[in-house]
């Protein structure tokens, strides 16, 4: 967990909503994000997982299954909004 720019217990002491379901998501995905060639690439690759994040919301809320990926990016997106302390609730 070293490889990541804040440690997991930073993170849940900053901000103690976090979940362990959700630092897990922010986790590997921000592996995947650092993993990316250039910030261009890795702009690309955040962009792509918070798009798909905000459609699984929209997916799930419908009652339709999710995949994995829609998963983790749902849970990811919750995470990163967890941290940001956004003020606006999902519709």
């Amino acid at each position: 967990m070293n490889d990541l720019p804040v440690d997991r217990a930073r993170l849940k002491t900053q901000f103690p909503d976090l979940t362990d379901e959700d630092l897990e998501a922010y986790e590997t995905v921000t592996r995947r994000i650092l993993e990316a060639k250039g910030p261009a690439e890795r702009g690309a690759v955040t962009r792509d997982v918070l798009e798909r994040g905000r459609s699984a919301r929209e997916k799930a809320g419908s009652g339709d299954r999710l995949t994995e990926a829609e998963r983790l990016a749902l849970r990811y997106l919750d995470a990163v909004e967890k941290m940001q302390g956004t003020t606006v609730k999902p519709t």
